[in-house]
């Protein structure tokens, strides 16, 4: 089936298509139009056009659109489901749980757009502010673009779609080219919802181009980007003067004390190191446990990760699909292949099957290697003894991200001890970095990103504040 780009409220098509395979079989599941210049062009001005509209509209009508696009998702679940099983190689259970996901977060923007509101400021607080009343308010920024990864092809396009509306701005979405399906059936859900013409549009096509075109153009006003730190950082390069989010990832860590339940800690990090394989920014990555406890954490560890079901993603019985292509299956191969080579140890996995890559533990690594120090974005977890809580403490936050971390314990010093030392975004308490409720504020320290998602959050990120100063009559 082929699918047209969408702007200004109508679907068109360009000179080129781009096919759309299911990442486990390999069999064309759909194509999509690839945007030229000229489509771009017309998305952003389509949405230039729309944008005052958009802004005035009240927020009862923007709550009530998002509400009901809530509503057309709880009907479309199952098909959207597996469009994202399907196009993304996600297994089914976890498709299911991303549009549950999806429908929260439109639910929490519907609510939201009724809540964005300014306060009063006592301005003769100082002698120069006497006779003045004064107070601010928000107002949308104006277009957003909106550029969004292939590991959540709804829940992170619905994290920047839903309180861009719900905050009264238009946006250019511009989804991953290798899950553009779920962001198409998107639009138009939005389109039945009642979405003004224009509000979205949506343009698909390499980063290079496509987004480039995007975030440069003065039209733009923010840009708000999930991906790697490399492209985060030429984003900051070359958009200009316009606000920036950038969500940029992580390679977790988890401290397991000795007091903590190793058998919940093993069924928790297998499932967080290994559910939508490894492709999650927050996968547990790093998990460090006090020797005392290492050897029966590693054993209840190697006995979760084995009993993952890998396979077919619609096949209901899955845990684990493929990864998202077969160059990035061969890439962690040769990672791991690196790390034995420096002298760590294969526990359980390390093989692959094309595009699948088997749940794997290492033992034995060190900080430098590349399965430690950088993001493996896989199903490859390490395990790290250590003596004292603070060498935990300290080689967790050994790192050049800061997006979440995991601590495991009951001792209510150590949790304090662990807040106040370790430089993350989200630190997550008897459970691990995957953990993320919708509307929490998320996102990282260092290199992992700036400014926050979480629907308020970045409805905040979205609004300029406008000061009002009245001279009163006197």
């Amino acid at each position: 089936m082929e699918h047209k780009l969408f702007i200004d409220g109508q679907w068109k098509a360009s000179g080129e298509w781009m096919e759309v395979r299911n990442k486990y079989s390999g069999a064309v599941i759909g194509a999509v139009a690839i945007a030229r210049r000229a489509d771009v062009e017309e998305a952003i001005a389509a949405a230039e056009r729309s944008a005052p509209a958009m802004a005035d509209l009240p927020a009862h009508r923007r709550s009530g659109v998002l509400a009901r696009a809530a509503a057309l998702l709880v009907e479309q679940r199952e098909d959207f489901a597996r469009t994202i099983a399907a196009e993304a190689g996600k297994a089914l259970k976890f498709a299911r749980a991303e549009v549950d996901r999806a429908i929260s977060t439109f639910t929490i923007a519907a609510e939201e757009a009724k809540r964005m509101h300014g306060e009063t400021v006592p301005l003769d607080a100082i002698p120069s502010g006497e006779g003045y009343f004064g107070y601010w308010t928000r107002r949308p920024v104006g277009v957003i673009a909106a550029i969004s990864p292939f590991n959540f092809p709804l829940n992170l396009v619905a994290h920047k779609v839903a309180p861009a509306l719900a905050a009264g701005n238009t946006l250019v979405l511009k989804p991953a080219s290798t899950t553009p399906l779920s962001a198409v059936k998107l639009c138009a859900l939005l389109q039945e919802a009642g979405l003004p013409d224009g509000a979205i549009n949506l343009v698909v096509g390499p980063g290079g181009t496509v987004g480039e075109w995007l975030v440069t153009d003065p039209r733009v006003a923010k840009v708000t980007f999930t991906g790697s730190p490399p492209v985060g950082e030429h984003i900051l390069s070359v958009a200009g003067i316009k606000k920036v989010t950038l969500e940029l990832g992580n390679n977790s860590p988890v401290i397991v004390a000795p007091d903590a339940d190793l058998d919940y800690v093993a069924r928790r990090c297998a499932l967080g190191a290994y559910y939508n394989s490894g492709q999650v920014c927050i996968s547990v990555q790093r998990i460090y446990g006090q020797k005392e406890v290492y050897e029966p954490l590693t054993e209840k560890f190697i006995q979760a990760s084995q009993a993952m079901v890998v396979g077919d993603p619609l096949d209901e019985r899955v845990d684990v699909g493929p990864m998202i292509d077969g160059r990035e299956a061969e890439r962690i191969e040769g990672w791991v292949k690196e790390a034995q080579a420096g002298g760590a140890s294969v526990l359980t996995g390390g093989r692959r099957e094309g595009a699948v890559y088997y749940p794997t533990v290492l033992a034995g690594v060190t900080p430098e290697m590349k399965v430690v120090a950088e993001e493996t974005f896989a199903p490859v977890a390490s395990l790290i003894a250590y003596d004292a809580f603070e060498d935990a403490l300290r080689l967790a936050d050994q790192t050049q991200f800061g997006l979440q971390v995991g601590v495991f314990t009951r001792d209510i010093d150590r949790v304090f001890q662990a807040v106040r030392r370790l430089n993350f975004g989200g630190v997550i308490i008897n459970d691990t970095p995957v953990f993320r409720a919708d509307h929490m504020p998320y996102g990282g320290n260092r290199r992992s990103g700036l400014g926050r998602e979480g629907v308020r959050y970045a409805m905040e990120d979205m609004t300029n504040i406008q000061m009002v100063a009245i001279r009163l009559n006197t």
